[in-house]
């Protein structure tokens, strides 16, 4: 969870740098696209604090009144930096939309060359902050650092669109005297889409989705390595935050008595939980075996 805090810290960081690097060039070198960009980047900090907080909450000890623990606070954040993806994307297409409508009729200064160097600059850095969300986000199963993720390839790709749009501008300024508002609609579009991956993932999450098969296959093979179990009937998994609940039906011999059958049940859970660090809790259900 620390380590979770840490890397969220520093995308807030990383992202205000860039933030204010590629606005105030944008407004200098008058850029829409690379404004677009740094107002992208800007929504990175909010994101990243989203994200902090979530962690923070989630870390949480359960209660009488939350007994699986806070974690979904830690879903539902990453849901939040998904819608807040989305409204952000459109807000930056509509933007450049209404400036492409009114040049027509208004003379625009074509962008500075030196606009270029804060959009490679911001590929870059957050190519290199998205891999480490991403190694630590996998590592805690964490959704709302996933997200974060998803969020900072994001600005990659929104980076490598306003380079492009910006570098036609800057080549052929008649020819291409709109392509650097273009590179703004498309920044918006990237981060729309991208944005409804993320409410997707993690909605899914919310919905009690089962973790995958391979997954649950290490479950139930720990789970017929204590002695006594005869086979296992069913096997379900939720998660609740960072970790998942795991439902189990475990088959013994009719015979034994129901001391002997909890005690195998005891262990079976002991094991799980000492296997597989992503597992929280197991509740267990003994049956007889056919």
């Amino acid at each position: 969870m620390q380590i979770g805090q840490r890397v969220a810290l520093a995308g807030m960081v990383v992202s205000g740098l860039l933030a204010a690097i590629k606005i105030t060039a944008g407004l200098m070198g008058h850029s829409t696209a690379v404004v677009a960009d740094g107002l992208e980047s800007a929504g990175d900090v909010f994101a990243s604090g989203i994200v902090l907080l979530g962690l923070t909450l989630a870390a949480k000890p359960a209660d009488w009144n939350h007994p699986y623990g806070h974690g979904r606070i830690e879903t539902v954040t990453g849901l939040f930096v998904g819608f807040t993806l989305v409204m952000a994307g459109l807000a930056i297409s509509a933007n450049a939309l209404r400036t492409i409508i009114a040049m027509p009729g208004a003379a625009t200064l074509p962008p500075a060359p030196f606009v270029v160097w804060p959009l490679i600059g911001s590929a870059v850095a957050k190519s290199l902050l998205s891999g480490v969300k991403f190694h630590y986000g996998k590592k805690i199963r964490s959704a709302a650092l996933m997200a974060d993720a998803w969020n900072d390839s994001v600005d990659i790709l929104s980076a490598l669109a306003a380079l492009a749009a910006v570098s036609f501008t800057i080549v052929a300024p008649h020819r291409f005297a709109s392509a650097d508002h273009w590179g703004a609609f498309a920044v918006g579009l990237i981060v729309i889409f991208t944005g409804i991956r993320v409410t997707r993932d993690t909605t899914l999450q919310l919905m009690d989705t089962m973790p995958d098969l391979e997954s649950m296959e290490k479950v139930r093979n720990a789970a017929l390595t204590v002695p006594g179990v005869r086979g296992v009937e069913k096997c379900y998994a939720r998660k609740t935050g960072l970790q998942y609940h795991v439902d189990l039906h475990l088959e013994v011999d009719p015979a034994i008595t129901v001391r002997q059958s909890h005690e195998i049940a005891t262990h079976v859970r002991i094991v799980i939980k000492e296997t597989l660090p992503w597992v929280a809790d197991v509740l267990v259900h003994v049956e007889p075996a056919p």
